[in-house]
């Protein structure tokens, strides 16, 4: 599943090809990805002509604020949420539509882009702009939702939501404080979006190496070393992978269609019974909270 530093990365390559693009027509042959309004047709009719004037990440949802074009006095502002689950991703560029007897129903119109990486053959829905790009939503499981919100109702929703842990209001003091009081495993409290935004699989097992401590250690015995060198390792972990476009060694691929480069960093998540890189122990993989998590036995005590 796409995490913070993918969902970031996302948003970061929207920033630079969709804003102030206007909505013209939208595709799907999995009408169901939209949840909201369940009629895809509405969705149709209300999202037409809507303009984008902002791409925002809030945990591992994907915001775009649109407005009225032309702006209309009286219109309340909307806002359409993605969040690409399991293995949803977006994706901008111009694609050809094949004869429906194909089983791909559409193919990138340039054929030596990224766009053609088969991981990016997927696409369920596809919104049209009034630039003849599209916004294209690849999902091989068909997991993503998609939701056309009004905007302050789409805010109260997302109050809901932890802080974020890349904000520069949430110091250490703040990450202490959301910790307080909290009980379980520290790698399953750390993934709970009510308390902290945006952390998944490979970053939680990422982090907890870093920071030298075990997956299942209870959360309210963490000295304050470790409470310390965990909130330091979970900012090293999501700025380096933001910084290197996430992790794409399965489904994830930026909208350029191309890869993250995170990969090349990746210490513990799916290394198991490989070296660890600090003392060459072998990585185990056990199940936390149905999860699996990636742990060096000698680096990692509880």
């Amino acid at each position: 599943m796409p995490e913070l530093p993918e969902v970031q990365t996302t948003v970061n390559g929207l920033n630079k090809k969709v804003l102030n693009r206007a909505f013209i027509d939208v595709w799907s042959d999995w009408k169901k990805i939209v949840k909201k309004p369940k009629d895809f047709e509405q969705f149709k009719k209300e999202i037409k002509n809507l303009k984008i004037k902002k791409v925002w990440r809030r945990a591992k949802n994907i915001v775009f604020d649109l407005q009225a074009e032309p702006a209309l006095s009286g219109v309340e502002g909307y806002s359409l949420l993605i969040h690409q689950k399991m293995t949803g991703h977006l994706l901008v560029g111009k694609w050809v539509r094949q004869p429906e007897k194909e089983n791909i129903r559409w193919l990138p119109a340039d054929k030596k882009s990224p766009l053609n990486d088969p991981y990016n053959r997927f696409l369920h829905l596809i919104f049209f702009l009034d630039d003849k790009n599209m916004l294209a939503l690849s999902d091989a499981r068909k997991f993503a939702k998609v939701e056309l919100w009004k905007t302050e109702e789409l805010k109260k929703e997302l109050e809901k939501i932890g802080p974020e842990p890349l904000d520069k209001k949430f110091g250490l003091i703040k990450f202490k404080e959301v910790l307080k009081n909290k009980k379980g495993k520290v790698k399953q409290v750390i993934m709970d979006q009510s308390i902290i935004a945006g952390i998944g699989n490979i970053y939680a097992s990422e982090a907890l190496w870093v920071a030298k401590v075990h997956p299942e250690k209870n959360v309210a015995n963490l000295s304050e070393k470790e409470l310390r060198l965990l909130y330091f390792a979970i900012r090293r972990v999501l700025e380096l992978s933001v910084k290197l476009g996430g992790e794409s060694f399965s489904d994830y691929r930026k909208p350029d269609g191309s890869k993250g480069g995170f990969d090349t960093e990746r210490k513990v998540y799916k290394r198991e019974n490989q070296k660890c890189h600090r003392c060459e122990v072998k990585i185990k993989r056990i199940k936390v909270g149905q999860r699996s998590a990636f742990f060096c036995p000698s680096c990692q005590k509880i």
